[in-house]
């Protein structure tokens, strides 16, 4: 009777054993974090646990296959008495039912239902196994480490399986699979951590299509050009466009005009022309925007390693990274991209991407390409000629009009959908 006892017991201990796991792993941080901050002694406790996964992954191993090899060493030996030779084969089958549906199984399915709660409720008496078991579990640590180090897989003490950033785009991923965070969502919270990996270079406005002045043209023909101009800061340029003189804005045009009802001179032009600010092509959008704060400006011009002009990139190109097209009534509308009844699409080659990426929710590598013309440039190995079709990774493209070597539409058909037979 006492070893039938002791049985349910250890099965017990196992089944908390594996809800601990199971709600300490899937409990959120982040609530956690707020409810410890808020006076919540369980959640801090739970917090405390978290900071330490291996030691506390370690104990509830270490506890539950302790637990669980001294339940079926005692089954055997009562079994031993009920069944006498038969008896390691009725207590390994009896033991494993049990252990699966009373040790494993319903306590996890109990756990993750709400593993906060969960997390809670078991972190208490956690902490004191942790604090007990704690020379054990370091103990085998260190031989883990050892045995991995001679494998040539050595992990530091302090390496993280997952960073921060890892942790919370995989949450973001998740959810949005799972249906509970809308697309627009997730490619706002997307891009916020994409400001670290992504370069000026890759969201700013090429020199081709950039707007610019050229001083020569006067001062009417200045005002002319800035009045029927989309923008409000535009580069001025003397002889050639590498040398931009300085950025005109908007404001101080209308400004002279209202002050003397006439074209400003040439002189008043260039005396409220503003410096232009140079920035690297390999600056990171998170740096840029930063450095935008800090100068209070919204207008930069992107240089290369050889002080070349690239483009420009603005305040707005980097918040459309995070929250998407901001358009206002002076914008041009663009093309972009274009649905068709048929499911293929009709493409600017500049459109990038990232862009084409977020707006199909397509998975086409942006590693070595920004624009989709360069992307089917790098792709192809050579420039395509007008009707030219090529098939990458599922998606066919067809160069539809070309202007000297730049891609400029292309039609993209997209693969198939991959139809699964339901039995």
């Amino acid at each position: 009777m006492i070893t039938a006892v002791s049985i349910f017991v250890l099965l017990m201990l196992s089944a908390y054993f594996s809800a601990s796991e199971t709600a300490l792993t899937a409990a959120s941080r982040a609530r956690m974090h707020r409810l410890a901050e808020h006076g919540n002694r369980r959640a801090q406790i739970v917090s405390e646990l978290r900071k330490d996964d291996e030691r506390l992954l370690g104990t509830i191993l270490v506890g539950n296959n302790g637990v669980n090899i001294l339940a079926t060493a005692l089954a055997t030996s009562l079994f031993t008495q009920l069944f006498g030779e038969y008896a390691v084969v009725a207590a390994t089958g009896a033991m494993t039912v049990l252990v699966i549906l009373f040790a494993e199984v319903m306590p996890k399915t109990l756990a993750i239902r709400d593993p906060d709660r969960g997390a809670m409720m078991v972190a208490p008496a956690l902490r004191v196994l942790v604090k007990v078991l704690s020379p054990i579990t370091r103990a085998i640590t260190v031989l883990v480490r050892a045995s991995l180090g001679l494998f040539g897989l050595g992990v530091t003490a302090d390496q993280p399986i997952l960073s921060a950033h890892e942790e919370i785009r995989g949450a973001i991923d998740l959810h949005a699979r799972e249906g509970s965070m809308k697309k627009p969502h997730r490619d706002m919270l997307g891009g916020i951590l994409d400001l670290d990996e992504l370069e000026v270079s890759e969201i700013m406005i090429h020199r081709r299509s950039m707007q610019m002045i050229d001083a020569s043209v006067g001062p009417d023909g200045i005002v002319e050009q800035v009045v029927s101009s989309p923008y409000t800061r535009i580069p001025l340029w003397r002889d050639n466009p590498e040398n931009i003189i300085g950025i005109l804005h908007a404001k101080s045009i209308l400004r002279a005009l209202r002050k003397q009802e006439s074209a400003p001179t040439m002189e008043e032009i260039e005396a409220d022309l503003s410096t232009p600010w140079y920035v690297p092509d390999t600056t990171s959008l998170r740096e840029q925007l930063n450095a935008f704060r800090e100068r209070r400006s919204h207008f930069a011009l992107v240089i290369d390693e050889y002080g070349a002009l690239q483009g420009l990139v603005t305040l707005e190109d980097i918040l459309e990274e995070i929250v998407g097209d901001i358009a206002d009534e002076h914008d041009i509308a663009r093309r972009g991209i274009r649905p068709q009844a048929d499911g293929r699409l009709i493409v600017e080659g500049t459109t990038s991407v990232r862009d084409l990426n977020r707006a199909m929710d397509w998975q086409l590598s942006d590693d070595h390409a920004t624009t989709i013309a360069g992307y089917i440039i790098h792709e192809a190995q050579t420039i395509p000629e007008t009707g030219q079709t090529f098939k990458f990774n599922g998606y066919k493209f067809e160069v539809l009009q070309k202007r000297r070597n730049q891609l400029t539409l292309l039609r993209i058909t997209p693969p198939e959908p991959v139809e699964t037979d339901v039995i």
